[in-house]
C-alpha cells in the first residue's frame, strides 16, 4: 500500500522529533546527577566566588620592626568587614580595642608599649561572605629614657577623709593632659573628685586626686593608672608599667587646732572624743605655724628632729616621740614635754604642735595617716600650700577643678 507525499512528510518529521528528545534527555541526565533528591543545591568546595566577592584586604598599623611606640593599633578591612581582632604582646596581656559600628576598622584602647613585641590577629568576611584570617608582628623601639611614679596611699590600707591620691613622677610631665588621661579613679558610691595638677615641695611634678568634700566613711577607692605606654614629653621618658591601687576610707576624724586657744579637739564621727592642751609655733618670725588645712602624712614615731634641716640654725636638735608628719616643710604634732608649762597658755614651739607625753600617746593610737588637722590662729605664716604635704584642702573646689589638665 503506497502512501501519499504528505503522509510521508509527517512521519519523518515524528522520527526527527523522537531523535532529537532522546539526546536532549542523554544530555541532562549527567546534571541531574549534582543535585540532591530534594532539589537543595548542596555545597560546592570548588565552587568559583562570584565576580563581586573579591578578597578582603587586612592591613595592620604600625608594621614593621622597631616603630616608634606611643600609638593605638589599628586594623583596617578593605572589600568586607573585620569579625574579630585579637592583640597579644610576648607575655600574652592583651590590648582591648573597640570596631567602627560599619566593622571596617579596629583600634586599641591602650597604645603599644616601648620595647614590646605585638602578635595581631584579624579575622574578616568579604562582601560575599567569604572568610579570611590575618596574621600580623610587629616591634615596638625601646625607650631611651624611663620616668616612673611614687603612690600614695599604699595598697589595701584605710586611710583618713582627707587623703588625696597623689602620684610624684622622677622627671618632668610636658604631656600632661595625655598622663592625666590615663587615670581612672572608681569609687563604691561615686564619689566626685577632679585631679589636679602641682609641684611637689621636692620640686618634681605631681598629680593628686581630691573628692570635692572629704569622703564618706567606708568609702572604697581603686586608682588604675594605665600609663604603660604613655610617653611623658621632652625630657621625661616613656612609662613603661601599669600602676594599681586600692584602699577603704576610715572613720569621720578631724583635728581641730585652735592656736589662739592653744586647744586641739579631736572630733569623730561629729562627736567630740577628746581636747588637749597645746603649745604651737612662736609668733612673730620664722617658728610660727601654718594655718588651714593639713593632712596627717604619716606616723613617724620616734625620730631626730634637726632645726638645721629647716632653716632655723642650731635652735634644736633632739630625738622626739609620738611625731606625727603634717608637711614636707617640717610641722608635726609630736609630744613635746620640754614645753610643758605653755601648754594650753601660750604658743612657744617652733613650729609644731606640742603636747605632753601621755596626750601625745594617746592621740597616736587614736589618728590615721589621711585624717585632717584644721589648723586655725591669727599669728601664722600662712596657709599650708597644696604642694607642702597634701595641702589641696585650701583651695575652693572651682580653683582645683582648674588645675586639671582636662579643663
Amino acid at each position: 500500500m503506497s502512501r501519499s507525499p504528505r503522509t510521508r512528510v509527517l512521519a519523518h518529521a515524528r522520527v526527527r522529533a523522537a531523535v532529537v528528545a532522546a539526546a536532549t534527555a542523554a544530555l541532562l541526565a549527567p546534571l541531574a546527577a549534582c543535585t540532591s533528591d530534594t532539589g537543595d543545591p548542596g555545597t560546592e568546595t570548588d565552587a568559583k566566588p562570584r565576580a563581586d566577592d573579591r578578597p578582603v584586604e587586612v592591613t595592620v598599623t604600625p608594621a614593621g620592626e622597631r616603630v616608634p611606640a606611643g600609638e593605638p593599633v589599628r586594623v583596617t578591612a578593605a572589600g568586607g568587614r573585620l569579625t574579630s581582632v585579637t592583640v597579644t604582646d610576648a607575655e600574652g596581656h592583651k590590648l582591648a580595642g573597640k570596631a567602627a559600628s560599619d566593622g571596617r576598622s579596629w583600634v586599641s584602647d591602650r597604645k603599644a608599649a616601648p620595647g614590646a613585641a605585638y602578635t595581631v590577629t584579624a579575622a574578616a568576611k568579604s562582601e560575599g561572605g567569604t572568610a579570611k584570617s590575618t596574621k600580623a608582628t610587629f616591634t615596638t623601639a625601646g625607650a631611651d629614657k624611663v620616668n616612673k611614679v611614687d603612690w600614695r596611699p599604699g595598697a589595701a590600707s584605710t586611710i583618713g577623709v582627707a587623703q588625696p591620691i597623689s602620684l610624684v613622677f622622677d622627671n618632668p610631665v610636658k604631656n600632661k593632659a595625655e598622663v592625666e588621661k590615663q587615670l581612672r579613679v572608681t569609687t563604691s558610691n561615686d564619689t566626685e573628685g577632679s585631679w589636679g595638677w602641682l609641684t611637689d615641695w621636692s620640686g618634681r611634678d605631681r598629680v593628686d586626686w581630691r573628692p570635692k568634700a572629704y569622703w564618706k566613711p567606708g568609702t572604697k577607692v581603686t586608682l588604675n593608672a594605665e600609663l604603660n605606654g604613655t610617653d611623658s614629653g621632652t625630657a621625661g621618658g616613656w612609662f613603661v608599667r601599669d600602676y594599681e591601687t586600692t584602699f577603704t576610707i576610715g572613720a569621720r576624724q578631724i583635728a581641730k587646732v585652735d592656736l589662739d586657744r592653744h586647744q586641739l579637739t579631736l572630733v569623730r564621727d561629729g562627736r567630740t572624743v577628746r581636747r588637749i592642751p597645746v603649745s604651737g609655733g612662736t609668733p612673730g618670725g620664722d617658728k610660727r605655724s601654718w594655718r588651714g588645712t593639713a593632712v596627717l602624712m604619716a606616723k613617724e614615731g620616734t625620730i631626730n628632729m634637726n632645726s638645721e634641716t629647716v632653716g632655723l640654725g642650731n635652735a634644736y636638735d633632739k630625738m622626739v616621740k609620738h611625731s606625727m608628719r603634717l608637711t614636707w616643710s617640717g610641722m608635726y604634732a609630736h609630744a613635746a614635754p620640754w614645753n610643758a608649762r605653755y601648754f594650753g597658755n601660750s604658743n612657744q614651739s617652733s613650729g609644731c604642735i606640742g603636747m605632753s607625753d601621755a596626750n601625745a600617746a594617746w592621740f597616736y593610737g587614736q589618728v590615721r595617716p589621711g585624717d585632717p588637722f584644721e589648723i586655725t590662729g591669727k599669728d601664722t605664716k600662712g596657709v599650708v600650700a597644696p604642694g607642702n604635704g597634701f595641702g589641696a584642702w585650701n583651695l575652693s573646689w572651682s580653683e582645683w577643678q582648674r588645675k586639671s589638665a582636662l579643663r
